[in-house]
């Protein structure tokens, strides 16, 4: 099958989806320890976990590991999405409006700017609430007040001014009533498995006698201090991990009696955890709904259609790149792709059709069907936004926090 920008119109017009299934490896070979991502424990005290989970594969059950979340995957594409449209000279790889809030003058180095494609909620996140369009608050500016009235029954705003939205999902959270502004479903779903991981049982939560499957694998860790400095010092630590004396006066007012590693000092002991695993082979699956686009309206008419096929030829594009940028996900979690990959157009009726994804072509593909948004009326544009300046404040004073050690323990992170 050859996918052409009237091949695509088509697709998104009468059949389910496009998705694709490609077998990953570790880079050091089948069978070669990975890291996925922790997160935090089931209870306190236990150590940081990963995500399991049995699924069917074939037809048996078997323990899959999350290496890449779907939201994680959104991120990385994104990014790459981004970096196609600067990358070169010109206007890019590809042509693609965004909303940028430029921090640079604003002393906040190496900070620089924050795009709709980095923010957490997109174009609606508090960043871009939190500052000006020239001289007006950007929510109260004109192309505001578009965002905010958008919907999917009308969803032209986004598609002008940030189309990789549409792609991968937008809320309009702080919308009037409590966050009941318009949601724009996920139409590209990507996510990393590793399939038939090794597992075992972790110990029995004390008061409710769970027990939770963990990684079979193990994490070891230690540190020899080159200053031979002994557990058995008597050190005191202040406000900060840097705040720290000998003498309890000079440690400051509430200084604790600490052990020399609380402060970064002093051999770290040997230590084995359950982290790390090894999987029959990790699996990228991913999806870009095509019944799900036809739900968004952009006027009606030829502007529907031609919105939808600038959406998933987007969606071509954002795998396309995200292929040629590689997987190196973490730290010792980098995988290599174990064949071909090719994508299969879905049916209405479930039967299947592949076609190859080639990055020159989608990249050709999604300028085809941008050239024809515009010419159908859409009007692109990225905005460059100026933040507020209690919005430069609030990041001012965190990290001056930070710099003092005062920053929240309670925080999450992976």
């Amino acid at each position: 099958m050859t996918i052409d920008l009237e091949a695509l119109k088509r697709a998104v017009h009468e059949d389910a989806a496009i998705r694709r299934l490609r077998r990953l490896q570790p880079i050091g070979g089948p069978g070669d320890k990975i890291f996925p991502p922790t997160y935090p424990p089931a209870r306190r005290g236990a150590p940081p976990r990963h995500v399991f989970e049995r699924r069917r594969v074939g037809r048996e059950e078997v323990w899959c590991v999350l290496i890449d979340s779907v939201q994680s995957q959104a991120n990385r594409m994104e990014e790459a999405l981004l970096a196609a449209a600067e990358e070169g000279s010109g206007d890019g790889l590809i042509p693609l409006p965004y909303i940028t809030v430029d921090f640079r003058g604003e002393g906040l180095e190496p900070l620089e700017r924050i795009t709709s494609l980095d923010a957490p909620h997109r174009v609606y996140d508090a960043i871009l609430r939190d500052s000006f369009l020239e001289s007006t608050p950007f929510m109260q500016s004109e192309e505001g007040q578009r965002l905010a009235a958008a919907k999917p029954a009308d969803a032209t705003a986004l598609l002008e001014l940030s189309p990789a939205a549409l792609l991968f999902g937008a809320w309009h959270s702080q919308g009037e009533g409590g966050g009941l502004g318009a949601k724009f479903p996920r139409a590209l779903v990507s996510e990393i498995m590793g399939i038939d991981a090794p597992v075992e049982d972790g110990p029995a939560d004390p008061r409710t006698g769970e027990v939770e499957s963990r990684t079979a694998g193990r994490r070891t860790g230690s540190r020899i201090d080159p200053l031979g400095i002994l557990r058995n010092v008597e050190v005191y630590k202040g406000a900060s991990v840097s705040n720290w004396s000998t003498d309890k006066s000079a440690a400051g007012k509430g200084a604790k009696l600490v052990r020399p590693s609380e402060i970064n000092h002093s051999n770290i002991a040997p230590s084995v955890e359950p982290l790390g695993v090894t999987c029959d082979h990790a699996e990228h699956r991913a999806t870009i709904t095509l019944a799900g686009l036809r739900r968004l309206r952009f006027g009606g008419g030829e502007r529907d259609a031609t919105g939808r096929a600038l959406i998933a030829a987007l969606g071509l594009v954002a795998l396309a790149e995200q292929d040629a940028r590689g997987y190196a996900l973490r730290s010792r979690c980098d995988l290599v792709c174990d064949g071909a990959g090719p994508l299969a157009m879905v049916r209405a009726d479930g039967s299947t059709e592949e076609f190859e994804l080639d990055r020159t072509a989608v990249q050709a593909l999604y300028r085809g069907a941008y050239a024809e948004a515009e010419a159908t009326g859409f009007r692109f544009r990225s905005l460059t936004l100026r933040p507020q300046d209690k919005l430069v404040e609030i990041v001012r004073s965190s990290r001056q926090l930070a710099l003092e050690g005062q920053g929240s323990e309670g925080e999450d992170g992976e």
